[in-house]
């Protein structure tokens, strides 16, 4: 039509084409939330049972180190033996292990994974933003796990858990 004028009955059929079309986005917003939401707490008890699994691996990981550290000094001769101060070396060895230990790195990692599920339970804007700093955060607690772990089964594990966090990162983006 040449004249710019439109009907009462055009107009209800745009206003109602455009409001089903709006119930339709927010529909599948709220879909695509749970579905996100569903998948991050997967993902966070997937890197939770990793955790578990670290665990397994930790002790028997310092009694490795300590009998190889003892068998080291074994191959040492006698007399050096003999000049080693034995006060110091527990000394040093206790330090040695202290670096190796990897709780704090455990009990943060849990933390922040707690954080993470509080956040994706709160509303306001910013949310998205702050589930990717406390993703990063958790990805800075694996990779010193990983450097502490010095044994392969455990990096095997920190590797398994990259990958995950990996993949929390990339649907992070996908919140406003």
């Amino acid at each position: 039509q040449d004249n710019n004028d439109i009907s009462e009955e055009d107009w209800n059929t745009v206003k109602n084409t455009l409001d089903e079309a709006i119930q339709q986005f927010k529909s599948f917003r709220k879909q695509e939330g749970a579905s996100l939401y569903q998948m991050f707490c997967d993902k966070l008890e997937a890197i939770t049972n990793l955790l578990t699994e670290v665990e397994l691996y930790e002790q028997n990981r310092i009694e490795k180190i300590k009998t190889r550290l003892e068998a080291n000094l074994e191959q040492l001769s006698t007399t050096t033996q003999q000049a080693i101060d034995r006060n110091r070396l527990e000394q040093e060895m206790i330090y040695y292990l202290e670096k190796l230990d990897i709780n704090e790195e455990k009990v943060r990692l849990t933390n922040h994974i707690r954080y993470f599920r509080e956040t994706m339970n709160g509303e306001g804007t910013g949310v998205g933003k702050k589930l990717g700093f406390i993703a990063q955060e958790m990805g800075r607690e694996i990779n010193t796990l990983g450097s502490k772990s010095n044994q392969s089964e455990m990096q095997i594990i920190v590797v398994q858990m990259k990958d995950i966090l990996e993949q929390i990162k990339e649907q992070v983006l996908n919140i406003l």
